[in-house]
């Protein structure tokens, strides 16, 4: 196998300033001698940044805050064991007295002055040697459905919760979106016994997070889960007890879950002069610093400059808040880490499928399948210049295992190998010249 390589490996697209996106010359000698690391949002990303500087050997302080009062949870669980009932809450293990990390919990921060090293919030100002910014994304709203009663939002703890009772009465429910979050929440309403109807604008589900390729054959997974799938509905508006579209249809609702995207929760952060994109993520560079000196951003909130797809990317997903912090606290330390630069990776559960992407496909030049897309487990694998960049699995955690592996080691494979399922990924390696 040849060594790895990096593909699409131009330097990463530049900030929209103008600027490369590298920010070392903005990090002060304050970082390395930090006696307080703040850190805002305590979901993964943050209480991973938490984690990693313990565990790297920092000793000064460290201040966790979040804007909900529950104790930090995870949030993959809230759409399926928290919607259904089935656990009671999805904290974190993680002892925060033993690690001395300060928490400060229902406090919401509105702003940042990166010249005086001062965040604001809700209850004055508190002062930071170095910030972490890690306030993950936030669900769209549907306009004009704001404040309406029996419209909901699939993204906080107290949304599952007040989603419970709805589902435990098996409510007629009309979910709007058929992305990741729409599919999984149709899936536990399934489970509850409700009757669901999903209504999606585009002409598939997941447009824009997956190509026409591999969607084609997933509106009958929703016919066989028992939900009721419509294409090409947009809606017009919300009523007491119904969904009107576009063209007149009146679907009958006793509930409306919104699952139509999220975008960075960055809005805070306008005013302090912190770089954003268009989309709204924090500009980081390969060390996920940001355009203020002493302040880093991780997680669903940032965007990072890829040389393995030579491009930025933005992963609003569970992996991503999870390895980022470990890049965050090694530079925070002085470690000199290498650039952040992961395979992009997550998982998805919905009517019955175990459903798995790795890598980046809009770097691929071509794409060879693995098995019937109408069968239960199947695999699309896409290439660039004869190296894989990224796998999807259906029901073949093997395959995502093994492709995982090979992305980041840019090998090349065979592809009528590849296209045989009965030929395990690794197998299909092309030797080295």
């Amino acid at each position: 196998m040849r060594g790895p390589r990096s593909y699409g490996a131009a330097a990463p697209a530049p900030c929209p300033d103008g600027s490369s996106g590298d920010y070392s010359g903005r990090v002060s000698e304050q970082t390395q001698q930090a006696r307080h690391v703040v850190i805002v949002g305590a979901g993964m990303a943050g209480v991973q940044s938490a984690v990693a500087l313990r565990e790297g050997g920092f000793t000064g302080r460290v201040t966790l805050i979040g804007a909900e009062p529950h104790q930090p949870y995870d949030r993959p669980p809230l759409s399926k064991a928290v919607l259904l009932g089935t656990a009671e809450g999805s904290a974190f293990d993680v002892d925060f007295e033993q690690l001395e990390v300060e928490l400060r919990l229902g406090l919401a921060v509105t702003g940042v002055r990166p010249a005086e090293h001062r965040l604001d919030t809700a209850e004055g100002p508190v002062a930071y040697d170095v910030l972490v910014i890690a306030t993950g994304a936030e669900p769209r709203a549907l306009p004009g459905a704001e404040g309406i009663a029996g419209v909901h939002l699939l993204r906080t703890l107290d949304d599952a919760e007040r989603l419970r009772p709805v589902l435990a009465a098996q409510h007629e429910i009309v979910v709007v979106g058929a992305g990741w979050i729409g599919a999984e929440f149709a899936t536990a309403a399934r489970a509850a016994g409700c009757a669901v109807t999903v209504v999606e604008a585009a002409d598939r589900p997941l447009v824009g997070a997956l190509p026409a390729e591999v969607t084609e054959a997933m509106p009958a997974w929703y016919a066989a889960a028992g939900v009721e799938l419509r294409l090409h509905a947009r809606v017009e508006r919300v009523e007491a007890s119904s969904v009107v579209l576009d063209d007149g249809t009146r679907v009958p609702a006793g509930a409306v879950v919104v699952g139509i995207g999220a975008v960075p929760a960055t809005r805070w952060l306008t005013g302090s002069g912190i770089a954003l994109g268009e989309d709204g993520a924090v500009l980081a560079d390969g060390r996920l610093r940001t355009s203020a000196p002493d302040v880093y951003a991780v997680g669903d909130c940032a965007s990072f400059p890829s040389a393995r797809y030579g491009t930025r990317l933005l992963v609003h997903h569970w992996d991503n808040a999870l390895q980022g912090p470990r890049t965050v606290a090694a530079d925070i330390l002085g470690q000199n880490p290498p650039d952040y630069d992961p395979v992009p990776y997550f998982w998805s559960e919905q009517f019955g499928r175990f459903v798995q992407y790795a890598g980046h496909h809009a770097a691929a030049d071509s794409s060879v399948g693995r098995g019937d897309p109408n069968g239960p487990a199947w695999s699309m694998c896409w290439l660039k210049d004869g190296a894989l960049v990224a796998l999807l699995a259906v029901g073949r955690p093997r395959d995502l295992a093994q492709g995982r592996r090979l992305i980041d080691a840019g090998a090349l494979l065979d592809p009528q190998l590849l296209a045989d399922p009965a030929v395990p990924l690794k197998k299909a390696v092309l030797a080295a010249e």
